[in-house]
């Protein structure tokens, strides 16, 4: 019995972090990272590889969502939208979130230590991306792009990883994973502008209104296909498939608007999140089947 009760703390705790670090959520730049390691080994790179990708990945954003929770958690207990997470509530100590980014980090720059050296020379830059744009609200609006950027560092960092250099279908990429989670994360900033703008947080709703919050929204969003598309047209092995998939994705986004409005943001949730979840998926699912078929 004593041993099922530990089984059973572990397995809670476990639990507890999953929805800290909103594990739900990884999908967002690994699905970039994963059809950027394809393209830029033209099929599937050895096992070191993608297993020291993964690494680094899964190091960096699960220490990044962790740090950000301790950097925000008397933000969050201030706002009603936010003051039921664990942080606040009592749920989970600083302390031990504050280990379990450090471990995440280190895990991340061990990772970037096996794939090569331009991948560890540049690691600190991401981790100043992955520890710096929690703070970004407070002083700016540019938040969401910095966000976007942080993200990006996925599909460039997985480029560099296969060839140990730049070319412009990483840098499309990452320009895409960026104006995406910008835009989808200025739809889900909506639902604070009352809170941000009484507290005197920065946002593209607080600096613009909501109405026109939407605007920039979608304008990104559009920006994101063409970038899509220029990664399409540089890269000879894709074609029909992956195109297919970039109409698909169009079709999300049109649907993600008609979700809301600045009268109307009860989906806000919906739209921003899950919607650009199956983006996520779609995207991955048509790029690595064009660039193995």
């Amino acid at each position: 019995m004593g041993l099922i009760r530990i089984i059973h703390k572990v397995v809670e705790k476990l639990k507890q972090y999953g929805k800290l670090v909103m594990f739900s959520h990884t999908i967002f730049s690994l699905s970039f990272a994963m059809v950027s390691m394809v393209l830029a080994s033209k099929g599937i790179p050895d096992f070191k590889t993608v297993f020291f990708i993964l690494v680094c990945f899964m190091g960096a954003r699960t220490g990044a969502n962790a740090i950000n929770r301790v950097i925000d958690a008397e933000i969050d207990a201030r706002n009603p939208r936010t003051k039921s997470r664990q942080l606040p509530k009592g749920e989970i100590n600083k302390k031990e979130v504050v280990l379990l980014t450090s471990v995440c980090f280190l895990i991340m720059l061990y990772g970037a230590y096996r794939l090569n050296t331009l991948c560890l020379l540049l690691s600190p830059i991401a981790l100043i991306l992955l520890i710096g744009y929690s703070y970004c609200k407070r002083f700016t609006f540019l938040c969401h792009f910095i966000l976007g950027v942080t993200c990006a560092c996925a599909p460039v960092g997985a480029w560099l990883a296969v060839t140990g250099s730049l070319t412009w279908v990483p840098l499309f990429l990452g320009a895409a994973n960026t104006l995406w989670v910008a835009g989808f994360d200025i739809i889900y900033g909506c639902q604070d502008y009352d809170f941000d703008k009484a507290n005197k947080l920065h946002s593209v709703p607080v600096q613009f209104g909501v109405k026109y919050a939407l605007w920039i929204s979608a304008f990104l969003h559009t920006v994101t296909l063409f970038c899509l598309i220029a990664v399409g047209i540089l890269s000879p092995n894709l074609s029909v498939i992956y195109y297919t998939g970039i109409a698909v994705i169009a079709a999300l986004f049109v649907a993600e608007y008609r979700m809301v409005s600045p009268d109307n943001l009860v989906n806000v949730n919906i739209a921003s999140y899950s919607v650009n979840q199956i983006v996520s998926i779609v995207f991955l699912i048509f790029g690595l089947a064009d660039a193995f078929l």
